[in-house]
C-alpha cells in the first residue's frame, strides 16, 4: 500500500516560514516527479510546485515563485516544501503528490496517481 504522509503544517504569522515534509512508503518515487498542491476553503485544488525525478528541474506556480522552494531526498524517499514570506492567501490544506506517470516536473494533477491526506497551513495577518 502506497502512502504519502505530510507533516510540518501549522499556524504562522504573515511573513513567517514553514517547512513541509512528505514521507513516502510502499513504493519508491526516485524515478517519478513529485509535487505539492493546495486547496483553500471554497476553492479548487491548485498546483504549487513540482520537482523532477532527479531534483534537477523544478516548476512553480506564479504566486509562489521566489518564496517557496521544493526539494527532494531520493534516499529517504521524501520531498519538502520550504515556504518563506508567507501570506494570508497561502492559507490552505497542502497535499503531497507522487506521479507514477512521468519523471518530469508537471503542474497537471492528472499526472499524479498518489496523494497524501494533506496538512493544514494557516497564515494569520
Amino acid at each position: 500500500q502506497v502512502q504519502l504522509v505530510e507533516s510540518g503544517g501549522g499556524l504562522v504569522q504573515a511573513g513567517g516560514s514553514l517547512r513541509l515534509s512528505c514521507s513516502a512508503s510502499g513504493r519508491t518515487f526516485s524515478s517519478d516527479a513529485m509535487g505539492w498542491f493546495r486547496q483553500a476553503p471554497g476553492k479548487e485544488r491548485e498546483f504549487v510546485a513540482s520537482i523532477s525525478w532527479s531534483g534537477g528541474s523544478t516548476f512553480y506556480a506564479d504566486g509562489v515563485k521566489g518564496r517557496f522552494a521544493i526539494s527532494r531526498d531520493n534516499v529517504k524517499n521524501a520531498q519538502y516544501l520550504q515556504m518563506n514570506s508567507l501570506r494570508p492567501e497561502d492559507t490552505a490544506v497542502y497535499y503531497c503528490a507522487g506521479s507514477g506517470t512521468t519523471r518530469w516536473a508537471t503542474s497537471s494533477p492528472a499526472q499524479y496517481k498518489y496523494w497524501g491526506q494533506g496538512t493544514q497551513v494557516t497564515v494569520s495577518s
